[in-house]
């Protein structure tokens, strides 16, 4: 038995366009990801005085001022009720938001720093609130933004693992953030890799404690 070719194979799906947002949508479940990501891309387009997309250099610089707007915003909140971030958290939510519906012709290491800074910004504000969970998953995507030059989000992930009580995953990050960042790190990046290794003997005397009371059990 043979199978059509699917080049050759015509497929009808029940899609709908909206007049007025010029949306694109459907009622299979499978096709909802892909067309919202498809009309998120005609919008910007249309957005665009010409409807073409302008050259990847090119920023939208209101857009630019809203994101640094919203991060000074969350800054200035998380330094005025640092016991309460709940305000802080939504401004640096906001930020994200923005930062990641940038068209996807603007430059993608503009999107990656913008999103390192938030992510790592609203993990200290959930830090703040004791959100441990939510504070590690925060800086680990800071991390995956940016791996190199940012000693604060590798720290703040261990600093949440350990508030968990993940003392080895704790030490296994720590241990990797200390192989990427840079041992000749000076200024501010420099402390920051100093804090990693001050938390990193800090997991290590509590293992070592945990091993030695597990040897006189």
């Amino acid at each position: 038995m043979t199978t059509a070719d699917p080049l050759e194979t015509f497929t009808l799906l029940p899609l709908t366009l909206d007049s007025t947002s010029k949306a694109i949508s459907s009622p299979l479940p499978h096709l909802t990801a892909p067309l919202a990501s498809l009309s998120s891309l005609q919008r910007s387009l249309l957005e665009q005085p010409s409807q073409i997309p302008p050259a990847p250099s090119n920023t939208n610089p209101k857009r630019s001022a809203q994101i640094s707007k919203m991060r000074d915003q969350g800054n200035t909140a998380l330094r005025k009720s640092p016991t309460s971030p709940q305000e802080a958290i939504q401004l640096y939510t906001y930020g994200l938001e923005m930062a990641l519906k940038r068209p996807s012709w603007e430059p993608v290491q503009l999107v990656r720093e913008e999103c390192a800074l938030l992510y790592g910004n609203r993990a200290q504000a959930y830090m703040a609130g004791q959100m441990w969970a939510e504070a590690a998953c925060d800086a680990e995507c800071s991390v995956e933004c940016k791996r190199q030059g940012n000693g604060k989000a590798w720290w703040r992930r261990g600093k949440c693992l350990v508030e968990m009580g993940r003392w080895k995953e704790a030490q296994d990050w720590v241990a990797e953030g200390l192989e990427t960042l840079d041992v000749g790190e000076k200024g501010e990046a420099g402390k920051e890799r100093e804090e990693l290794v001050q938390l990193r003997k800090e997991i290590d005397r509590f293992l070592e404690e945990e091993k030695r009371k597990e040897g006189r059990s």
